[in-house]
């Protein structure tokens, strides 16, 4: 099979007959469950009844009108354990295939035209919002809905954020990312790419010309092993982004291991089998019990013939004539749960052993934001600390997406379903302030 072809979208877009017949099978449920378990709370009844009749314009204003990133969270949802999970129909009979579905609403609007409209009055106030990801997309479109004007600041090429660089081709194409940026960008948000809070622009430009800041800056860079030779060793984030962007240069390997059992370990040790390895070995030190990616994502790397290695530590590249030659490990023992709340990994001397490589991989997790240092913010285990209105400890800076998830699991839906409710409370605080204004007090300077 040809690279791109392996690395295409894994499911083909339902044709008319096929997302009929699966509408058809919905019972459009009362206080659907799916619609709860949706975290940005789609009325998933209502878009599929219109796909059954037909009406995909009004399907797809129906997923606008919660999430205005439908396409990229009909794709990179973890749909088994969202609305999919929470299906009626799943008990006993299969669940209705809620994302493909949504999918196929969302390609018709892009296909034909079909988007969010602004009709508010412009209000006057502006906003600058920092990071172009799935977050600030969201929070910059959602307040430009309501008449604000909206400056988006991102420090890569391209907007998107992980959707556009992050996340395998085989979920999520890099023009499907692309194209809902260019669709905020419709709603009058201004996107400025290449520009980098705290190198091109800093708080104070910012705060000289705008009422308030939203940070959505992601995590950082991929923390250091400690290990020997680690400079041989590819970041995993790096790894996916050039399978997207220049496939044909991407290094390859016959051997290869990949550090770390997450959603985008998974995703690299998938790029490496399906661009012709013949083993891929991911490395974890502790068991699949402890794994942050899900069920269903480890039961797909099984199936792709990616093999594993529990309760090994990496402690050195093995290195031959400048050559990756292999991965030396240790035996792990577990112990008293950390902070993490997982069993402690404690590595078992004298226990070395090699695990053949010629390319190696490592994708164990970010670093906290260091826009929090930078603002003397408050943070939460180095996240950024924000109230219930996602407003940090400095009044006016407003954060949202994975800098602030402290607790629970970091995905593309939450940080959407941030944006959405931190422009609601922004919005709520903005229109506070034009009423006092109007009643003759002082606004917020």
């Amino acid at each position: 099979m040809e690279w791109n072809q392996a690395l295409g979208e894994q499911l083909p877009p339902l044709t008319q007959h096929a997302a009929v017949t699966e509408a058809d099978r919905c019972l459009y449920c009362y206080d659907a469950p799916c619609t709860h378990a949706c975290p940005t709370h789609i009325d998933i009844p209502a878009f599929i009844k219109k796909i059954a009749t037909n009406n995909l314009r009004g399907s797809a204003e129906t997923i606008f009108a919660a999430n205005l990133l439908g396409a990229t969270c009909a794709r990179v949802c973890p749909v088994q354990e969202l609305c999919e999970g929470a299906c009626v129909l799943g008990s006993e009979h299969k669940p209705i295939t809620i994302g493909r579905l949504q999918r196929y609403a969302m390609d018709y609007a892009h296909e034909h035209g079909v988007h969010p409209k602004v009709s508010a009055t412009p209000t006057g106030k502006k906003i600058a919002v920092i990071g172009a990801g799935p977050a600030g997309l969201s929070c910059a479109g959602e307040l430009a809905k309501r008449g604000h004007s909206v400056t988006i600041f991102e420090k890569r090429d391209l907007a998107g954020g992980l959707s556009t660089y992050g996340i395998i081709s085989l979920r999520e194409p890099m023009d499907i990312a692309v194209s809902e940026a260019e669709m905020i960008a419709k709603l009058g948000v201004e996107i400025r790419t290449g520009v980098e809070f705290g190198r091109d622009v800093s708080y104070a430009d910012l705060q000289s010309v705008f009422d308030l800041i939203v940070l959505s800056v992601g995590l950082g860079k991929t923390p250091s092993l400690g290990i020997a030779n680690e400079d041989l060793v590819l970041d995993g984030l790096e790894y996916i982004e050039q399978s997207k962007v220049d496939l044909a240069s991407l290094p390859t390997g016959q051997d290869v291991v990949v550090i770390g059992a997450g959603n985008t370990a998974i995703d690299c040790a998938t790029i490496a089998k399906r661009k012709g390895a013949t083993r891929v070995t991911m490395v974890y030190r502790r068991t699949e019990r402890e794994m942050t990616c899900y069920e269903h994502e480890y039961e797909f790397a099984k199936q792709e013939g990616i093999e594993f290695r529990f309760l090994s530590q990496p402690s050195s590249v093995v290195v031959e004539e400048g050559q990756v030659r292999g991965l030396e490990c240790l035996s792990v023992a577990l112990g008293e749960a950390d902070a993490s709340g997982r069993p402690s990994p404690h590595s078992v001397a004298g226990s070395e052993f090699v695990i053949t490589a010629d390319l190696i991989v490592k994708a164990i997790g970010q670093h906290k934001p260091a826009q929090a240092s930078l603002l003397g913010l408050k943070t939460d285990k180095g996240f950024i600390a924000v109230d219930e209105n996602f407003e940090t400890s400095q009044p006016g800076i407003f954060a949202i997406g994975d800098c602030i998830r402290s607790t629970g699991a970091a995905s593309t839906v939450m940080a959407v379903q941030d944006g959405k409710l931190a422009a609601t409370a922004i919005h709520q605080r903005l229109s506070h302030e034009q009423v006092t204004m109007a009643g003759g007090a002082h606004g917020r300077s």
